[in-house]
């Protein structure tokens, strides 16, 4: 680096997506970048986290994610002991452009006194690089372009003509960065074949790095709209503890479109690093069964299962014991309410059983029968008409929003740990084998004082059973109105 100014490298983690690629496991209420992951028992969003430690002038990320993901975050940062100070909420998905424009606004406005060379290095937090080193020498190329007011991007050599991915076109008349010909969308598979064999053509991976100031100067200059809508939005955002929440009116007067779109197919800045680090996106069950620890048969086998003659197959159960005969090629995920059989070469397909069920309004599309929340979990075990019941694990020291419902009432049963209750007026508590009943409007809260798990079993009855009937009255997660 021959910058005389210290450098500082800003991390932005983009964790918004939904992940319906790799449904049933993973859904809108807990997408595929939190699942724990088949290669180790770190999430994808973790690991992208802790590939950054030893990247040379990192400084704290910012996060970017779905209000509905923020505990989600929260809690996974706790897990791998990483304290982030900035975490900003999107009111709904935009895609990338206004997300990355939020995240560069804020750079900016952080340390305004300090004397640093500020970059921001965008990362999808659902991707796969096996090769660290590798990644970090690219870091380390990239920001020596970006020093130059370059947008850099980061290109995957292709190992096979796949049109799950974008491509980016580039001119190779330079070793160490060439410059961007073209973009182009996910092709079909004629297209494929011709842009991979002609070998000027990189897949597009969606890691940028760039100085905030530059891309704003550019987005300002090519998608005005992006930037005046996400600019509002940011000026106008509120801040609670680490959480930066955007202002919606605002941010969704911004367009729905890509990084790539807005800014990086017009801007003459634009250069492309290649990156050979073992990248994957993991954007299907195939490349799950690729990418993922795998047995003699090349089979990846994740819970109770048991195979003979099979290979080359993905199996994996959350509960239930699984047996498959005479298998190949073939994708079996089983989670308690749904079960997904797929041919390997089909499994992308996904996707669109997943919109069939949006359309149907079926809930299986998005919410699993576990549902994680700031306090802890709850798990529907069975309803019917008129009546629901759930499995509530509750963290220890934490405890639920002070609520009432309009059209239920509660029967709660503690099978482990002790529970604090208040009902009413009154406030009691509860172990083991105990119960107490919830009147439909009663004022009400469960909570767990001790440093154990406490576990109940609710019985919900009345005639109508949805989360949205529950009128906070109050809640230290910031959910009363």
């Amino acid at each position: 680096m021959n910058s005389n100014i210290p450098i500082k490298i800003i991390p932005v983690v983009l964790s918004g997506g939904s992940g319906s690629r790799l449904w049933p496991l993973s859904r809108s209420s807990y997408p595929k970048q939190f699942l724990p992951g088949f290669l180790n028992n770190k999430s994808m969003f973790q690991e992208t986290l802790l590939r950054l430690d030893g990247v040379k002038f990192i400084s704290d990320p910012i996060i970017i994610c779905n209000e509905d993901h923020r505990f989600l975050v929260v809690q996974q940062l706790q897990e791998i002991e990483k304290d982030i100070s900035t975490i900003i909420l999107e009111p709904e998905g935009r895609n990338t452009a206004p997300a990355i424009v939020a995240a560069a606004l804020s750079s900016i406005k952080e340390d305004l006194k300090d004397h640093y060379e500020k970059f921001i290095l965008v990362l999808p937090s659902d991707h796969l690089i096996r090769e660290t080193g590798e990644f970090h020498e690219s870091i380390e190329i990239a920001i020596k372009q970006a020093l130059k007011d370059k947008l850099v991007t980061f290109g995957i050599k292709p190992s096979e003509p796949y049109t799950g991915y974008g491509y980016i076109e580039f001119d190779d008349s330079r070793a160490d960065n060439y410059s961007i010909k073209s973009f182009s969308e996910k092709p079909d598979q004629q297209t494929a074949n011709k842009f991979f064999s002609s070998g000027n053509y990189l897949w597009n991976s969606g890691m940028f790095v760039f100085k905030p100031q530059v891309l704003i100067e550019e987005v300002n200059k090519y998608s005005k709209k992006i930037f005046v809508a996400t600019k509002s939005s940011f000026d106008n955002s509120t801040k609670d503890h680490n959480f930066i929440r955007l202002e919606k009116g605002a941010f969704s007067e911004s367009p729905d479109i890509s990084i790539d779109i807005a800014v990086m197919e017009k801007t003459d800045k634009a250069v492309v690093i290649p990156l050979n680090a073992g990248w994957s996106d993991l954007g299907s069950w195939a490349s799950m069964l690729d990418n993922s620890p795998s047995d003699s048969d090349n089979n990846v086998l994740s819970g109770k299962i048991i195979v003979k003659q099979t290979a080359n197959t993905l199996i994996h159960s959350v509960n239930r014991t699984v047996a498959a005969i005479g298998l190949e090629d073939i994708v079996i995920v089983d989670t308690p309410d749904v079960t997904l059989v797929a041919k390997k070469d089909k499994s992308h397909l996904v996707a669109d059983i997943v919109t069939t069920l949006k359309k149907n309004k079926d809930s299986i599309a998005d919410i699993h029968k576990k549902v994680f929340r700031p306090w802890g979990w709850y798990d529907s075990i069975e309803s019917g008409e008129g009546f629901q019941v759930k499995k509530i694990q509750v963290n220890p020291k934490a405890r639920l929003s002070l609520q009432s419902h309009k059209y239920r009432s509660e029967h709660w049963v503690v099978v482990k740990g002790k529970a604090k209750v208040t009902c009413g007026e009154e406030e009691f508590f509860l172990d083991e084998n105990e119960s107490t009943y919830i009147p439909i409007g009663m004022k009400h809260r469960l909570e767990n004082t001790t440093d154990v798990s406490l576990e109940i079993i609710e019985v919900q009855s009345g005639k109508y059973l949805g989360e949205d009937d529950i009128e906070r009255f109050d809640d230290e997660y910031g959910r009363t109105k």
